[in-house]
């Protein structure tokens, strides 16, 4: 048996575009010979769907969809993911299998997730069966990502199953790939089993897919694996005799995964990329302040979308320094970006001017700091309504935690390309740049401490700790969930009290930002869900 696992990018909702790249890649596996060839889950739909679910004319749409693909599986066998519905009209995330023209079966879902990014129970129905197929006297089992996880692969396994099958969209974070791939070769001895893993690649709004499809066998090794963060095509054999023409050894196809830092730049890049294209956008703008986390912004948008579809603005005032500027203006050469400059003064005054009276008597504070971050928020809004143009904020995960951010100022865009990046990790993030292309990211925006410039020799850490200390922090309460009594036994408890509350009471702010590319366990977002108004605490 040839099995080709088909690792595509499929966008949500578009069933046209998707129906043409499975077809596309059905005709790929029949050229390579392949006897089956498998999809992602809901690959007809994209992935997540989620309220389009809520849409029937959208569900007989894409049943509509896997008809006409039923039409592409001649001579092949083709399992895709696909939402199916009863006489009842209770929907289910499936996997259908495609012989001879027509729709042979279909495997539901039984383990629906319902925690982190996913809200599965919101929209289907569990499956309640455990059905095996058969090709060329083989008994094989159809899973869908969660049952994999669960306890379904056993029980198909009892049922007499020799290859297990799993479609997947699994999330890409920092952590997942070890895990999943600890889990697929556990579930692969427990069960005896080879087990094949199809998974999702691309962008979807926060999430990205990080593909990495694999094939394990029964002994837990792991034979072959599929590219990351790119659309590939897995081919391996099972079983073949010496003098089959088509045998050829597996793991001749096996994709050695990219360090870590190097796979969550991917993610970004990828995240980025697709958030762009599949919405429409084929140029972005980034606001340059020739601090690092703009630096890092930019770096990635020129791998994403090419240099020649990125624009910096600069927008100085009376509190940025020569050394900023300077900077700025280095690393739109270095990237090869075009650069615009435009001075906020003039605006500035205007609204000092303004707010003269209402001001009356008052010393300057955070009001008029940000009335310069809200200048320069909508000069970057009104390049994007006359030219088109993606705004792609700035802001890293430490500030957006702790609200060291600008409602409608540094805020305001698209999209939020580091929205999950921790402030330490954006430092290592451009040193791997660096070392990758020649240090387009000038040293002195690496060495000089972070500032705002909102006001003079305004500092980051005159209002927070140490990056370092306050990631620390961050990761044990936002990303492992500890409460501060279980962070009880560090010395800097007045600190961890802070950090907590600035988080608590900043997520007004963070409701408000726009969406951003998932890469910790734990995002702010769907994975985060603190009611704003909460007069909760816990000291």
């Amino acid at each position: 048996m040839r099995i080709a696992l088909a690792q595509i990018n499929t966008t949500v909702g578009d069933l046209a575009g998707n129906q043409a790249k499975i077809a596309g890649y059905i005709q790929r596996a029949k050229d390579r010979q392949a006897d089956i060839v498998v999809f992602p889950e809901l690959a007809v739909t994209g992935y997540p769907p989620e309220d389009l679910l809520l849409k029937g004319h959208f569900v007989k749409e894409n049943i509509k969809t896997l008809r006409q693909l039923a039409k592409a599986a001649s001579g092949i066998t083709v399992i895709v993911g696909f939402v199916d519905r009863d006489a009842k009209k209770n929907l289910y995330n499936a996997a259908a299998i495609l012989e001879n023209k027509s729709v042979k079966g279909a495997y539901y879902k039984q383990k629906l997730p319902n925690y982190g990014v996913f809200d599965e129970k919101r929209y289907f129905q569990p499956g309640g069966t455990d059905k095996t197929f058969k090709l060329g006297g083989v008994k094989y089992a159809v899973s869908v990502c969660e049952d994999l996880w669960e306890d379904v692969c056993q029980k198909q396994a009892k049922a007499g199953a020799k290859l297990l099958i799993n479609i997947s969209s699994s999330p890409y974070d920092s952590g997942k790939l070890k895990a999943r791939e600890a889990l697929i070769k556990g579930r692969a001895k427990q069960t005896k089993t080879h087990i094949c893993y199809c998974n999702l690649v691309g962008g979807q709004d926060e999430l990205v897919f990080d593909g990495s499809s694999m094939i394990v066998d029964p002994k837990g090794r792991l034979l072959a694996m599929a590219k990351e963060f790119e659309e590939d095509l897995l081919i391996a054999d099972f079983d073949l005799g010496k003098n089959d023409p088509r045998k050829r050894a597996l793991g001749e196809h096996m994709y050695k995964p990219a360090p870590p830092l190097e796979r969550i730049l991917k993610a970004l890049v990828l995240g980025t990329k697709d958030y762009a294209l599949k919405n429409g956008f084929k140029k972005a703008v980034v606001g340059l302040s020739g601090g690092i986390d703009s630096a890092l912004v930019a770096a990635l948008a020129v791998e994403a979308l090419g240099k020649d579809n990125i624009i910096g603005i600069t927008m100085p005032s009376r509190f940025s320094s020569t050394g900023t500027k300077a900077d700025a203006k280095q690393l739109a050469h270095n990237l090869g970006i075009e650069l615009k400059e435009i001075p906020i003064e003039g605006i500035f005054q205007a609204y000092l001017e303004t707010l003269k009276e209402p001001f009356n008597g008052l010393k300057p504070n955070i009001a008029e700091e940000n009335v310069q971050a809200r200048i320069r928020g909508n000069i970057l809004m009104a390049l994007s309504n006359k030219f088109g143009w993606l705004v792609l904020t700035t802001g890293n995960k430490s500030e957006i935690a702790v609200g060291y951010c600008t409602l409608y100022g540094d805020m305001s865009g698209g999209f939020a390309v580091i929205k999950d990046v921790p402030k330490t990790v954006v430092y290592q993030l451009c040193l791997i740049i660096n070392q990758k292309r020649g240090n387009v990211i000038p040293q002195s925006v690496i060495d000089r401490p972070p500032t705002a410039e909102l006001r003079e020799n305004q500092k980051d850490q005159d209002s927070l700790p140490p990056y370092d200390v306050l990631d620390g922090i961050l990761k044990s309460y936002v990303e492992e969930h500890r409460s501060f009594t279980q962070m009880a036994n560090r010395k800097d408890q007045e600190i961890v009290k802070s950090v907590i509350s600035m988080v608590d009471r900043s997520e007004y702010k963070r409701r408000q930002a726009p969406p951003g590319i998932k890469i910790t366990p734990r995002a702010f977002g769907k994975d985060w869900r603190l009611p704003i108004t909460n007069k909760y605490k816990e000291f």
